[in-house]
């Protein structure tokens, strides 16, 4: 089968946007989003856009609040405190990339953990880790949805992650290990890597290299995720390609995610769950 992520996602989002209604029509309050964003990333900018039409689908007040590339972390950091400190606002994240001159580890670091819906602030990180509840990165709760809605029990199964990123392969790593699978991590420096994907029940591809994944990688049945994203010029433009070379793996799969149409509108979607969880836990704090 081929996960279509755009219908996960509508789905998933339909769940959100009938709970968070749910909330409205119960406590008058309403779950918010705030997103910093620097300088004129274009990419980002799109990205951005993408996550604010998103929400208000599902009724979740959305705001962004812009620097120019030249804010200095002092300001950058204000406007954190800022967000923290709102009542209204209950998600928050810093959109990447940031600035050289910017240290990504200190700024995140300064988001209150309750409200860390892209999970990469230390405590949630050390939290998933430790098996403990946690905010989740958005895409690798996305592809760990994806994984276990073709198969609910996944314990005993191999699992292979090609990336080793705190992004994604790290916290995909850990959710998987929570299933009982047993986990590989495979990177620029892991040798024979082919040997590796080929015994893989699960296969994580999120390494940014086009098509590196081929259809003799593949194990028969294996559950196959690709995260990747990498234009490839053509003669006329170009064209997006993940990490897996789908015609030829297609074939051979249980399952498998487009590039486009996959993991991308997912990972948006578990943003807006992110958000919602975040509320629900801060208004209980709040409530007690």
């Amino acid at each position: 089968m081929i996960i279509d992520g755009k219908k996960f996602a509508q789905k998933l989002k339909n769940k959100i946007k009938k709970e968070v209604q749910s909330i409205k029509n119960k406590t008058k309050l309403t779950p918010g989003l705030a997103v910093i964003f620097v300088g004129h990333h274009t990419p980002s900018e799109i990205y951005v856009r993408k996550k604010q039409i998103s929400a208000k689908e599902v009724g979740i007040n959305f705001k962004v609040l812009r620097f120019k590339n030249s804010v200095t972390e002092k300001k950058l950091i204000l406007g954190i405190q800022k967000f923290n400190k709102d009542k209204k606002i209950h998600g928050i994240l810093v959109q990447l990339p940031l600035p050289n001159h910017i240290n990504n580890q200190k700024i995140i670091g300064k988001i209150d953990p309750r409200k860390d819906v892209d999970g990469f602030h230390p405590i949630n990180v050390g939290n998933l880790s430790s098996g403990k509840d946690a905010l989740v990165p958005c895409t690798p709760l996305g592809c760990y949805l994806m994984i276990k809605s073709v198969r609910k029990n996944l314990a005993g199964l191999s699992a292979l992650i090609i990336g080793r990123s705190n992004l994604n392969g790290k916290p995909m790593a850990q959710l998987l290990l929570k299933e009982d699978c047993t986990v590989t991590i495979g990177h620029s420096k892991t040798k024979n890597l082919k040997a590796l994907c080929k015994k893989a029940d699960i296969v994580v591809a999120a390494v940014g290299r086009a098509n590196l994944v081929k259809g003799d990688w593949i194990k028969k049945g294996a559950i196959v995720i690709d995260v990747g994203i990498n234009r490839v010029e053509k003669k006329k433009g170009y064209k997006i390609v993940g990490d897996v070379e789908f015609k030829s793996v297609v074939k051979k799969v249980r399952a498998i995610t487009p590039v486009p149409g996959g993991v991308g509108p997912v990972t948006i979607a578990c943003l807006l769950s992110n958000t919602l969880k975040a509320f629900k836990s801060i208004n209980l704090l709040l409530s007690k």
